[in-house]
């Protein structure tokens, strides 16, 4: 099969995914096209302009059997200017959606990201969601911006999409990561468990530091102002920890980062982007806990890879996470940050009390769900 692979915010989990993708795949013969994950706002409106009149445009123009872009591709336009991608089966991939982004994100406040959002879904044969709650966040955000446009809206757009929608995760590169997978109709891989991750290889960490890490992008939309709120919390009550706080900054770093670093450096064993993947790989392993401060998250990607390494996560009880993990794992999401500082810390406490036990778990992986992402592609090539 011959595939246009587009991905024109290509950040690091984007990559992860499209090189994933590409490499599970060497039957196929891949045209990729990427463009780098930055100026959100020019990104997002430019991109189909920037591929169907640049240096690579030809690339467009060659004959296909299937498009696959990521839900950040301006879809409706580029089908536009390139008016032989009209006639090829395309399908959106969405690693988040323009809707649930917290309202005070400036990038993303005016409703021109959602418009195009909304315009790629409805030029695509299939839509993909890497988890439920981008699905649902997806629709509902959609039909209440459908709801307050004047006049001459359409009748049944999202009975429209939500038919030509599914719930498929980004796999993680290697075949290490365990737990109870859903697929994306919510239905179990294995019938035999009732929970995903449910239970973790025990760890030996009664007698030395308890090793938190923490790894997001540096920006305000994974909490860094709870995590500095936690961080104090666990020097409140004395508890032995060491910190490793990893991920990607940009040019504008929340200011929490600076308060963390000069506070309570003592407590901090790694600060700022590993160097490699090799060394980022090598800090999970050793650390007991992965702590996510998510204000935003759609699949939590960072979280599956330190399982994957057999992290325990701590995690805050919304967005995609309660879909993923039981509650043990979850601590109470507040309003009021102290709150859910001490709830936090009530949680990494017990599992430095408490080891869990161990038990078989099943793999999210590329290995598991290959099998989907290939019936979906020839589904929606009509190759079957």
């Amino acid at each position: 099969m011959e595939i246009l692979l587009l991905s024109a915010y290509d950040a690091d989990s984007h990559q992860y995914w499209r090189k994933g993708l590409v490499a599970n795949f060497p039957e196929h013969q891949w045209s990729v096209l990427t463009l780098p994950g930055r100026y959100f706002s020019w990104r997002i409106r430019g991109n189909s302009m920037s591929w169907a009149f640049g240096e690579q445009a030809a690339l467009l123009h060659a004959n296909y059997d299937l498009v696959i872009a990521t839900s950040m591709t301006d879809l409706s336009s580029l089908r536009g200017f390139v008016p032989s991608l009209a006639q090829i089966p395309t399908i959106l991939y969405f690693h988040e959606n323009q809707f649930a982004y917290p309202a005070t994100n400036n990038a993303r406040a005016n409703v021109e990201p959602q418009i195009l959002n909304l315009y790629s879904a409805l030029a695509a044969d299939k839509l993909l969601f890497n988890s439920e709650f981008n699905y649902q966040s997806f629709m509902d955000g959609a039909s209440a911006l459908l709801k307050k446009l004047p006049d001459q809206i359409p009748a049944n757009l999202i009975k429209r999409l939500k038919a030509r929608a599914s719930v498929l995760a980004v796999p993680l590169l290697n075949e290490k990561v365990k737990g109870e997978v859903k697929d994306k109709v919510g239905q179990n891989i294995d019938s035999n468990q009732a929970t995903l991750w449910d239970k973790y290889q025990s760890i030996d960490i009664a007698n030395r530091p308890l090793l938190i890490a923490w790894a997001a992008r540096w920006e305000y939309d994974k909490g860094p102002d709870r995590l500095l709120a936690i961080v104090k919390e666990l020097v409140a009550q004395k508890v032995d920890f060491r910190l490793c706080v990893m991920g990607q900054s940009f040019r504008q770093v929340p200011v929490e980062f600076e308060q963390l670093k000069q506070q309570f450096d003592t407590y901090i064993d790694q600060f700022g982007y590993a160097d490699s993947s090799d060394q980022y790989q090598s800090w999970l392993k050793s650390s007991d806990i992965f702590l996510s401060t998510a204000v935003h998250e759609f699949q939590g990607l960072s979280v599956l890879e330190a399982v994957d390494q057999s992290c325990i996560p701590v995690l805050p009880n919304r967005l995609s996470y309660p879909e993923l993990f039981a509650k043990r794992y979850l601590y109470e999401s507040h309003t009021d940050m102290t709150k859910e500082a001490q709830s936090a810390v009530q949680h990494l406490c017990a599992i430095k009390e408490h080891t869990p036990s161990t038990a078989p778990t099943h793999a999210l992986h590329w290995q598991s769900l290959k099998a989907q992402y290939q019936s979906i592609m020839q589904s929606t090539a009509q190759l079957e």
